[in-house]
């Protein structure tokens, strides 16, 4: 059987217009992960991050880099607390009013991180963001996974106005039918694809560090990664996320990206990816309902 080829993604370096909510992932990487949801346009625009593993001054150039220059952040949303997900020197550099969502099951680690330091709303399921004057309301589904001691947190963006949605998953440990729930159909899937077996095994790395990584508590195997994709079944674009500099390349990553009908780009630690969006899809009038994802048990 011929092989599908990956479908080409446009290359956008700004934000669309007329795009309800977009995407664009400024680094990825074990150095590092931070990307940029920007929802709406003009007055009304709402920027939001999605962890902060890179320092204020990188993350602020990089926001320039993507056409956000100056723009304030209306919220945080971290994965979990890992340092390549969470630099405690952002404590002291986010406006006052900006408020950092993490999961519940981190609160120890946030305090001993500094993360409380600033306005901290804890989730256990499912909740709103901030949307400021004349912006649309963002709901936010999660669900968490194994993901070392406290795992981590993965999010479905839904928008009140559309319904296009979009999906980000990373340092996912093992799939779960809980997650596939919770990010099934989305527009717009940024996951987790960390690891090749082979590169792993031939590696130079200690032994405990390939069992915590492969052991079902610590990353996506690009099989493993292909497999979650096709689960989750996503409409327009896959965003390849977290990949190990060591034990993993973008071809060989994409070799098991072959997805029919989606544009499929991998995220780097030094470069922001191009911005992706939801479609303008079927306006609705009322909130969408959001059904309980429950939670996979770490």
């Amino acid at each position: 059987m011929a092989r599908r080829s990956v479908q080409p993604v446009e290359p956008f370096t700004r934000p669309r217009d007329g795009c309800p909510m977009q995407l664009c992932v400024l680094s990825s990487s074990s150095g590092g992960n931070s990307s940029a949801l920007l929802v709406g346009e003009g007055e009304s625009r709402r920027l939001y991050l999605i962890d902060l593993g890179l320092s204020p001054r990188r993350t602020r150039s990089l926001l320039a880099q993507v056409g956000l220059a100056g723009v304030p952040v209306a919220a945080v949303l971290l994965t979990h607390l890992d340092a390549d997900h969470w630099r405690p020197t952002w404590a002291g550099a986010l406006d006052e009013s900006t408020p950092i969502f993490v999961h519940r099951r981190h609160k120890g680690r946030a305090n001993r991180e500094g993360v409380t330091l600033h306005r901290t709303e804890f989730f256990e399921a499912d909740f709103d963001l901030p949307r400021g004057r004349g912006g649309h309301a963002v709901y936010v589904r999660t669900a968490t996974s194994p993901h070392d001691d406290l795992g981590s947190a993965s999010f479905r963006f839904m928008l009140e106005v559309t319904e296009g949605d979009i999906g980000y998953a990373t340092d996912i440990g093992a799939p779960s039918r809980p997650l596939v729930s919770t990010l099934a159909g989305v527009d717009v899937l940024a996951v987790e694809s960390n690891y090749c077996p082979l590169m792993q095994e031939a590696s130079g790395r200690p032994e405990h560090l390939k069992h915590r990584i492969m052991g079902g508590s610590g990353h996506l195997s690009n099989e493993q990664s292909a497999g979650l994709v096709r689960e989750i079944a996503p409409r327009s674009h896959v965003v390849l996320l977290h990949l190990s500099r060591e034990c993993n390349r973008p071809e060989v990553a994409l070799q098991h990206h072959q997805h029919e009908g989606l544009a499929v780009m991998v995220s780097a630690p030094d470069t922001p990816t191009v911005w992706v969006g939801t479609r303008q899809g079927v306006v609705t009038t009322k909130k969408r309902e959001i059904a309980p994802a429950g939670l996979f048990e770490c």
